[in-house]
Formats: C-alpha cells, sequence, structure tokens
C-alpha cells in the first residue's frame, strides 16, 4: 500500500509507509519522513546548496548500504541538482526533496563542506574525535574541552556536534572566502599542537592498526568532495540515534551518544532552539582571525 503526502505543491508517492526501517527502534518510514519534515527548518539551512550523499537502506538498518551520489534517472525534474566531476548531485535544498529522499530510503544524509556555487571554498573548519573504544566517550568529551580551549585562545567560536555514532564532531564557522588549501593549514596546525600536548591520549594517525589505543583527532576530513553527516540526520544505529548539535555545558557535564534519537530530537529542538545556528546565520560576526592565524603560519614555515 502506497500513501501520497503533498510538500510545498510537490507530491510524493510514498512507497510501503508502514516498512519498518530501525526494526529495533520501531521506526517505519513514514515515521521517517514526518520527523526529516519536522527538523526541515533546522536542517535545511545548512545542507542547501551543498552536494548531497545519501547511504541507502532499502529493506532497513542492518542490511545492504547503497552509497548512492549521483541522481536517480527516475527522480522528479523538481528535485534541484548541480554538476560536479562526472554526475549529477542532489541538492538539499528544501523539504519536498528532503521528503522524496527520505521514502528513497537515504537513512543518512552526508552533505559537503563548501556549496556547489562556490567550489572549494569550505564554509567551516571541522575536527572529528574518534575514540578507539567506543565505550569510552568521557574521553572524547575531555579531549573536545581541551580543544574547544585552543580554539577560545585563538579567538574562534566552535559548536560541537555529536555524530549519531561514536564520534564528536567540533565545527568552527568562518566567512566562505579560504580555500581548502588554507583551511588545512590551520585544522593542521591546531591538531598537531592539540597531538603535542596530549602524546598520549591523542593520535592523528588515520590507520586505525596504528593508533594504539588513542583518540584519532581526524583534521584531514575536510576536504574537497569529502562529506560530512549533516546536522540533525538520523543515523543507522540500531535506535536510531540523530547527528545533534550540543552545547559545550553538555559537554562538560556529559552525557552519551545514545541519548539522542528520532523520538526525542523534535522536542529537544523546540526546548533549546537551533544550536547550529552559528553556521548558518551570517558568520561576519565570527572568527575574523584566519588571515592572522595563516600570517603566522607563513612567516613561521619561512
Amino acid at each position: 500500500m502506497d500513501d501520497s503526502i503533498t510538500v510545498d505543491g510537490k507530491t510524493i508517492h510514498v512507497t510501503k509507509p508502514e516498512k519498518l526501517l530501525w526494526p529495533e527502534a520501531g521506526i517505519s518510514k513514514r515515521d521517517y519522513i514526518e520527523y526529516l519534515l519536522a527538523v526541515s527548518p533546522y536542517l535545511l539551512p545548512y545542507t542547501k546548496d551543498r552536494l548531497l550523499m545519501m547511504w541507502r537502506y532499502p529493506d532497513g538498518v542492518g542490511t545492504k548500504r547503497i552509497e548512492e551520489k549521483a541522481v536517480p534517472d527516475f527522480a522528479p525534474d523538481w528535485i534541484p541538482r548541480a554538476f560536479y566531476k562526472d554526475k549529477h548531485w542532489i541538492l538539499l535544498n528544501d523539504a519536498a526533496t528532503l521528503a522524496w529522499v527520505g521514502n528513497y530510503a537515504a537513512l543518512e544524509l552526508h552533505v559537503s563542506f563548501d556549496r556547489y556555487w562556490k567550489k572549494n571554498y569550505p564554509t567551516e573548519l571541522v575536527f572529528d574525535l574518534d575514540p578507539a573504544d567506543p565505550v569510552d566517550f568521557e574521553r572524547v568529551l575531555e579531549v573536545a574541552l581541551q580543544l574547544k580551549a585552543v580554539l577560545d585562545s585563538l579567538s574562534l567560536v566552535s559548536v560541537a556536534k555529536i555524530s549519531g555514532a561514536t564520534d564528536l564532531q567540533i565545527y568552527v564557522p568562518i566567512d566562505c572566502r579560504y580555500t581548502f588549501e588554507e583551511t588545512r593549514k590551520i585544522n593542521k596546525f591546531i591538531a598537531e599542537y592539540m597531538a603535542r600536548q596530549n602524546p598520549r591520549r591523542i593520535t592523528l594517525e588515520r590507520n586505525v592498526k596504528k593508533r594504539g589505543g588513542k583518540l584519532y583527532l581526524d583534521y584531514l576530513q575536510l576536504w574537497k568532495g569529502r562529506t560530512m553527516p549533516a546536522p540533525y540526520s538520523v543515523r543507522t544505529q540500531a535506535r536510531a540515534t540523530v547527528s545533534m548539535p550540543v552545547t559545550w555545558g553538555e559537554v562538560e557535564n556529559g552525557f552519551a551518544p545514545s541519548d539522542f534519537t528520532i523520538r526525542n530530537a523534535v522536542q529537544r529542538i523546540r526546548e533549546k532552539g537551533d544550536l547550529f545556528s552559528p553556521l548558518t546565520t551570517d558568520k561576519h560576526s565570527y572568527n575574523q582571525g584566519l588571515d592572522e592565524i595563516l600570517s603566522f603560519l607563513e612567516a613561521h614555515r619561512r
């Protein structure tokens, strides 16, 4: 049995709306699409004009994953898209498109760090804190606070976001005028400083087998063509956890990644507001010190 919904004047035929996409959590396709529409005012301001990579699970979580970038041939003409390299990508620009990809069983929504009309100029710095042991999330929170202190010392505003899995991601909103090469220099400088200060806890080693049980501070993901889970997108964990922005007070007090799920995310946003708004509002008031940092790094290099 199919249902039809109309979003912004666009009709989406929802196939198998009762199908459980997160069986353990009891989340159906209808539940998922309703969630996406509920968070669309907060999710879409960030995903707008960014290339979308979908992690599709047509048979639900725990089954085969399909990573899909190109716009399917059967997609309606009203789906926004942009050509990059050898294919057209979906642009997650409106609620109707969000509902359509939900019906397409795109259960994870990963987007680029730049916008298609200003390629190679990311809108933020990003650091991903990846624990060696998923159970050891307290270490992630401790390192996140240490990283915030470093960013504060550089007069850089930062926002924390739980990945929805075991990682914590730190975003630094910036004016969109620095290339990936320039932001890589700053990311590397900060990450190497963190690793020198915490050699027993932090590693910059990408090879998992060589990390020696240390937390991996990933500064390299911020790059051309790479993606990160969008804020408020659901992850394919058994409990349908959400990639949720958190306050620094929450990081200090402690929490578990499993605390934020599709069941409580909408109410949380109503209570706390859009904690990711520094990334989507006018960023001219944030983080004007990158020129000074780049000048310092260039002088140090010489």
